[in-house]
């Protein structure tokens, strides 16, 4: 039997999961948390096998959350159910120590096999994920090849050194998203983004957002 504890801050995912899930016999949620503090406090008195937890939640989020249970409970393995896709959050959630990753959007059945994978130890990350990576590998792939054709006094200049948070700012501001809006999917305040992005525009020259845009596809640093 697979003991599975829920953390997510949507009180309705938490009870479809928990609806669907109990349909399996050999999975059994033993416990619901709405933050990652919660699912601590209830680890204290509930051992589990597998955590089923998303990455935006308030109090304690996913990263913050991953730090602890590595540090305090080891042995559970961490499967993070989120809406979060850009691969920059599931490495950084991979490399914080969980086994998988898997999109709310996914099939029930991939959603099964992820936890079963998990609880024995193994890696997962869910399809649409794997395929977009592949997508961009082929792509970034694709567009340095056909630079490397180009004569020398035709390929593009070196991009400018940005740094990895600075390229995160950069890909969201290409999505349309706002300072704000950016400021909560890092989870960060909204006056660093503006600095974030004051650096972008100094280090490229970019006198605007659309001239920037247009800097960052010319450079391969979005697609």
């Amino acid at each position: 039997m697979i003991r599975i504890l829920l953390a997510d801050d949507h009180a309705i995912l938490r009870d479809g999961i928990r609806a669907l899930l109990s349909k399996e016999p050999d999975m059994e949620i033993l416990g619901e948390a709405a933050h990652g503090e919660a699912l601590l406090e209830l680890l204290a008195h509930t051992p589990a096998d597998v955590v089923l937890m998303d990455v935006n939640m308030p109090v304690l989020d996913g990263f913050a959350t991953m730090a602890h249970l590595r540090e305090r409970y080891p042995e559970v393995r961490v499967l993070v159910l989120s809406m979060l896709e850009h691969e920059n959050y599931v490495h950084r959630m991979m490399e914080a120590g969980a086994l998988g990753y898997v999109l709310k959007n996914a099939d029930i059945t991939e959603i099964m096999h992820a936890i079963r994978t998990v609880a024995a130890g193994r890696e997962f990350l869910c399809t649409e994920i794997g395929l977009n990576l592949l997508r961009r590998l082929v792509t970034q792939t694709t567009a340095g090849a056909a630079v490397e054709r180009l004569p020398p006094s035709r390929r593009p200049e070196a991009a400018a050194e940005l740094s990895g948070r600075e390229l995160e700012v950069l890909r969201l501001i290409a999505e349309g998203f706002t300072n704000q809006e950016i400021a909560d999917q890092l989870f960060t305040s909204k006056r660093t983004i503006e600095t974030h992005r004051q650096n972008i525009i100094e280090k490229t020259q970019a006198k605007n957002t659309a001239a920037l845009i247009r800097y960052a596809m010319s450079h391969g640093l979005i697609e």
